[in-house]
């Protein structure tokens, strides 16, 4: 694990992760789709420090999630699960990419049969995907 930086397309919104593991997944579920026009690749953090949050922007996208962006460029940031506060940190925004490893995709039942990634890693349904966590689901 290691500390790696990162940044929107237009620099106003620069951050420093740290821990950062070399596995990522990509979730294919709607809101990702509508949000990043397609796939959302992205690796989990320990945690995540931001030079400014004068430009970025939080909005809240469902119950126990919300999603960071550049007020400025647009550019996707970061998902963050507010009831523990982890970050998935978008893998595009990282100033270096190298050694990262596709590991997982969630939501794949949800994919446009346009587009898929090869190689051997785990592929789970949005039913295997909640069931991960049922404190999302639950009443």
């Amino acid at each position: 694990m290691t500390n790696r930086c990162g940044q929107c397309m237009c620099g106003a919104v620069r951050f420093e992760a740290v821990d950062v593991g070399s596995e990522f997944g990509i979730c294919h579920c709607i809101m990702c789709q509508q949000w990043a026009s397609g796939p959302f690749p992205a690796i989990n953090v320990a945690t995540v420090s931001f030079e400014s949050e004068d430009n970025l922007t939080r909005f809240q996208s469902s119950a126990w999630a919300e999603r960071g962006f550049c007020k400025l460029c647009g550019s996707n940031i970061f998902y963050r699960v507010v009831s523990d506060g982890s970050y998935d940190m978008s893998l595009g925004a990282f100033d270096d990419k190298l050694g990262f490893e596709l590991r997982h995709e969630i939501f794949i039942d949800q994919k446009p049969d346009c587009y898929s990634f090869a190689g051997n890693h785990k592929r789970l349904t949005d039913a295997e995907t909640m069931a991960l966590y049922p404190e999302f689901t639950a009443p």
